[in-house]
């Protein structure tokens, strides 16, 4: 993607690799190291050195511009026979179920993609990038059925742009959270038709909340660009750049309205404050922090949750064999809300005849009754 050698591959590619060499097409060799690797967007960057040798490298063509019926040409390694172009046209765009990463909104094509074309360039007739080339719907036996998937370039510019040099990413946030406006929340409305996503969280002083949007807007269009659920809303903020000002679009109680909205990095509010909480409690030996819109983006949560998360729990500590796990978020103790870490040291630093715990784990909340 650049003439010093900076590289995209998928993060299932090189994931738990010791060693990773990248081959020229006239068989040069290059030892690679790996800059960052996401698992959220399945991308990662390499980089090699080239020396003073310019490499070539390919442009980006805005994904956003792509129509259905596009011709455009996959490259890889399929089954390790060496390079390989195969053709196709643009099948759909903004497929958001295909469960591959959590930030789903793929191109999907029917250019011959099989195992070994991960990684690989999706390109336009005119030469430049709109995907890489990530997944294949196959059936039981296995192997390509004319359907593929690739990551938009919108997406990899985004994660190009914002990799820090110690490797991690730093995402646009923008303070909110929805679901998908369904034909019953429609209905409830007034609207003709399900459409766009509607507001049930906002990060207080967050970019959403300066804004003026509100819980219960709807939001239609970011950036001129469609959000008819939450996947796609969900890409049009990762796509865009920190510091940004994006018009939204949005319903407020049957009315249209514009907003502006400017994209920020996530910040951490309230300092995680890590701590290993010790005692007689179902909690002992794990380590929480508090919650803050960074935190939840350095462990992949999309949500605008607040209160204390379990980051670790240690091996043969009470709470690693009651099962507490990496996520939990710790919503009360004894009734108690749980909004900090100091918060929730006070609570259990006193012994008690039982303990009951509230726990959300995903989207489930569980309840946990432990006796002394």
């Amino acid at each position: 993607m650049r003439s010093d050698g900076t590289i995209i591959t998928n993060h299932h590619v090189v994931a738990g690799a010791d060693e990773i060499k990248v081959v020229l097409a006239d068989r040069r060799e290059f030892d690679a190291r790996i800059v960052g690797s996401d698992k959220r967007t399945d991308l990662a960057i390499l980089k090699i050195e080239p020396g003073a040798l310019k490499l070539p490298f390919l442009l980006f063509r805005d994904s956003d511009d792509l129509e259905v019926g596009d011709i455009v040409l996959a490259i890889g390694n399929p089954f390790g026979l060496g390079q390989t172009v195969t053709s196709g046209i643009i099948s759909a765009l903004a497929r958001t179920q295909v469960g591959i990463n959590n930030l789903n909104f793929f191109i999907q094509t029917d250019a011959s993609i099989n195992p070994g074309n991960s990684g690989g360039a999706l390109i336009t007739m005119d030469g430049r990038l709109i995907g890489i080339n990530s997944a294949i719907y196959s059936n039981k036996g296995g192997g390509s059925v004319g359907i593929g998937f690739a990551i938009p370039s919108n997406m990899v510019r985004s994660v190009l742009a914002g990799m820090t040099s110690k490797g991690r990413i730093v995402r646009p946030w923008a303070g909110v959270e929805g679901q998908a406006v369904n034909a019953e929340i429609a209905a409830s409305i007034g609207l003709k038709r399900p459409i766009g996503v509607l507001v049930i969280k906002i990060f207080p002083k967050g970019p959403a909340d300066k804004a003026g949007i509100h819980i219960g807007d709807i939001i239609i269009e970011l950036n001129s660009r469609e959000t008819n659920d939450l996947e796609a809303l969900k890409f049009r903020i990762a796509t865009q750049s920190i510091g940004e000002r994006v018009p939204v679009k949005l319903i407020r109680r049957g009315s249209v309205r514009q907003v502006v909205l400017q994209i920020k990095a996530p910040p951490y509010i309230p300092i995680p404050n890590r701590t290993q909480l010790k005692g007689l409690h179902p909690l002992q030996g794990a380590t929480v922090a508090n919650l803050s819109p960074a935190l939840l983006d350095e462990l992949g949560i999309i949500s605008q949750q607040t209160g204390v998360i379990i980051l670790k729990s240690q091996r043969g500590k009470v709470a690693n064999r009651l099962g507490f796990k990496l996520g939990d978020i710790v919503l009360k103790i004894n009734g108690h809300e749980i909004d900090k870490v100091s918060t929730l040291k006070k609570l259990v630093a006193h012994t008690k005849d039982s303990w009951k715990v509230l726990i959300k784990r995903g989207d489930d909340v569980l309840s946990l009754l432990i006796p002394r």
